[in-house]
This record gives structure tokens, sequence and C-alpha cells, in this order.
């Protein structure tokens, strides 16, 4: 399958499937046209078609990343992203330039805020973006930030989504947005993902990912899959 067939994404399972098939799958429409779950999903699943309020695209992120195993992040030039797990070794190793991060800081490519959250969210991962904040002082009248921070962590792949959960009534009635709830890659795909993701240079690693990209967008130039890339 690529991305200029025309197909429907009609139930978790059909995007379950299509992440497993092509391993790349935005979320939103991006500068490649026919480049993500918002252009192929099907009427009454888009929160423009839902009147009562449940949003099936945005209720099946936590269930697929859960059951897929896949990474979910701001991967593509800040909007989310699922990538499977067979591909995201590559591009994380791409994406980090084949540093883990204690490296990175000790060659002064990142900052000590960085470094700072990161850590406090490595040793409570798994953890609620709420709790993140609060644990680490962010937010109102303390340490600033924060978003700028998580999405560059993301960026880079050092940080990702591992569920979305809801809050709650008296009777247990989920209501409200989902909150996100942050891991790090290797505590959420564990062993399968720090035995792959420094098997490559960073320069095969980004190869390998670059000629996947063509096969599953053969109507995109080259230097289009290039730029959402950076």
């Amino acid at each position: 399958m690529n991305f200029s067939e025309d197909f429907t994404i009609g139930s978790m399972k059909d995007l379950c499937d299509l992440i497993g098939e092509v391993g790349f799958v935005p979320f939103f429409a991006n500068e490649i046209e026919g480049f993500s779950i918002e252009e192929h999903i099907a009427p009454g699943c888009w929160y423009d078609d839902c009147d009562d309020g449940f949003w099936p695209a945005w209720e099946w992120k936590g269930p697929v990343i859960k059951k897929t195993k896949c990474a979910y992040g701001k991967f593509l030039r800040g909007k989310a992203m699922y990538i499977s797990a067979k591909w995201f070794p590559d591009f994380a190793n791409y994406r980090r330039d084949g540093y883990d991060f204690d490296a990175r800081y000790d060659d002064g490519l990142a900052s000590f805020y960085d470094k700072e959250l990161y850590e406090l969210l490595d040793a409570n991962a798994p953890v609620m973006s709420r709790k993140l904040k609060s644990v680490g002082g962010y937010g109102k009248g303390g340490k600033k930030g924060f978003d700028t921070m998580i999405t560059r962590l993301q960026k880079q792949c050092y940080v990702i989504t591992s569920d979305f959960k809801y809050e709650t009534d008296k009777l247990g009635n989920a209501y409200g947005w989902g909150v996100a709830e942050y891991s790090t890659p290797e505590r959420f795909m564990g062993k399968k993902f720090t035995d792959a993701v420094y098997k490559r240079t960073p320069e095969e690693s980004y190869a390998r990912v670059l000629k996947h990209l063509a096969k599953i967008l053969p109507d995109a130039d080259e230097d289009e899959i290039i730029k959402i890339l950076r």
C-alpha cells in the first residue's frame, strides 16, 4: 500500500493495519498531499463530522499506541505522527544523529534545561504530562518552556507519547480531552528498540527511511520528503 492509493480509515483496526503496513502515518494534513489520517478518514470519524463530542480518530490514539507498540509524537515538523516499531529505530537513530541523550549533552548539543526535563521524565516514565509539570515545577509561577522542550525532545526522538488518558466523573465515565502520557522509547519499546536503534550509522538509517518514504509516497518529490524529514 502507498498514500497515492484511494483508501479509507474507518476503524481502529484499519489504522493499526495501516501503521503496520506503511510504517509512517501522520495525523494531520501536511505539505505532502494525501499523507495523513485526516485526508483518508471515513465520514463520521473526524471532529467536524461528529455532533456528540465523540471523535473516533482521537479516541483511537491510546489503544492504537498500546496495541501496535508504535511510537507516537510530534515527529513531523511539530505535528503528530505514528511510526511503527519496525521503522522507529532507524528514524530515531537519524534524528538523534547516533547520540544517546547523555552523549548529546556531554558534547554540548543539548541544554541543561532539556537535560533536566529529560531526566525527570525518564525517572518517572510513564508519566502523565500534568504530573510531570507538577513534579518538575513547570507552569504558572514556576519554570517556563515546558511545551517547547517536550516538543523538541519528541522531534529528537528521546521522548514519545505512550498513551492518552481521560479524567473520569463520579460514575467512572471518561470526559474531556485525552491527556498525554509520556515515556522514552527505551522504556516503552524495550529491547526491540534498544537493540536496533544504533545498529547502523545515522547516515545509513536516513537513507533507509528516505527510500521507504519514497516508496509509500510515489507522487511526492524527493525534495518534499527531505523537507519533512528535517
